[in-house]
């Protein structure tokens, strides 16, 4: 038997396959197949379990008692998501604020259906501005663009045109940009 290997690159030379991070980043604490089967099997147990005893778990859990008028399906359903969360992890922050807000907003009575565009940490803008292509690249906490960091896609755009913008719609980001392309493309 071969010994195990915990070089990723190694791994890779052998013809195994590389590793994948969890959520957290974390390569070695991710999720195993065995753990994967432990948490359906779980899940499909709670729907065997009495009422009394999804209530029991869920104060174990959460250390209060369920909400009242909670059917079974949703505390079953509720508990199952948590189970869940245990072992694959839990939303990022950046999506936890991204409800909140959506919340508050729904809350004021101010807020929209439409989530609009959601850009990923990582994820490239490049927007051609009199014959230069201008580069930015989404981070957790703003942009960079010409290696230094910015709060918002305005100032980025403002940077690049020497006038205000929205930054969003310079870059192609709203409705309103997306339709204008839309038309100037069947012109």
């Amino acid at each position: 038997m071969k010994p195990a290997i915990n070089d990723a690159s190694a791994r890779q030379r052998a013809g195994g396959p590389p590793p994948v991070p969890s959520r957290s980043g974390d390569w070695e604490n991710r999720p195993r197949r065995a753990d994967l089967i432990e948490v359906e099997r779980q899940i499909a147990e709670l729907a065997d379990r009495s009422t009394h005893d999804l209530r029991v778990a869920w104060r174990k859990l959460h250390r209060t008692g369920p909400p009242q008028g909670l059917s079974r399906d949703l505390l079953i359903r509720a508990l199952a998501h948590r189970l869940q969360e245990e072992n694959h992890g839990s939303m990022s922050r950046a999506q936890r604020r991204r409800l909140q807000r959506l919340a508050r907003e729904f809350e004021k009575g101010s807020g929209s259906s439409d989530p609009g565009i959601v850009l990923r940490i990582g994820a490239t803008l490049v927007r051609q501005w009199r014959g230069h292509a201008h580069t930015v690249l989404v981070r957790e906490k703003g942009f960079e663009y010409d290696g230094e960091h910015y709060p918002s896609l305005t100032v980025i755009a403002e940077r690049i045109t020497g006038a205000h913008w929205s930054g969003p719609r310079f870059f192609g980001l709203t409705k309103r940009a997306s339709a204008l392309i839309g038309t100037e493309a069947g012109r």
